[in-house]
């Protein structure tokens, strides 16, 4: 399985980092235009209909066009994991159904005096079986304008 990892220091203190990436706004904010999502419903772990919080077990839908014109990819993810212990906190987004075979998405965050340090890692297959494997690495041809916006857009809105 191949893994991304991009981390970037944060001007902000954790509480902020940490409560804004806990929110569906979070998500919406960070995805850039050009994979065209789409959150069709999110549903938090006792069933209730858009939670403020994703909490381990919130479940969301949505749907990306990251090519104009092309098919919108349905995409389920679950938050599996969810954890803060004051100066680290960290939540895990799994894709139960989607494009991909595999999608583990744990996003860390550490705070380091009045900043945060944000991880991103993501550990991923791509369709095609061996050819997909073979090809695995380079998955970060896809990532890295995801995941450099993703990173600047966070430091512009809580810097």
């Amino acid at each position: 399985m191949a893994v991304y990892r991009k981390e970037t220091r944060i001007a902000a203190p954790l509480s902020a980092v940490w409560e804004f990436h806990s929110q569906i706004s979070g998500l919406e904010a960070l995805t850039p235009g050009f994979m065209g999502l789409s959150v069709d419903q999110i549903v938090g772990p006792d069933g209730e209909p858009d939670p403020a919080v994703l909490t381990a077990g919130s479940r969301i839908e949505m749907g990306l066009q990251p090519v104009p014109g092309g098919p919108r990819q349905g995409w389920i993810a679950e938050i599996s994991d969810r954890e803060h212990d004051g100066d680290t906190a960290q939540f895990v987004d799994t894709m139960t159904e989607g494009p991909l075979p595999t999608w583990q998405h744990t996003h860390s965050f550490r705070a380091d005096g009045d900043e945060t340090v944000l991880l991103d890692e993501v550990a991923y297959e791509l369709p095609g079986g061996s050819v997909g494997e073979l090809l695995g690495p380079l998955g970060v041809v896809g990532f890295e304008p995801m995941f450099q916006y993703r990173h600047w857009k966070t430091r512009q809105l809580l810097e």
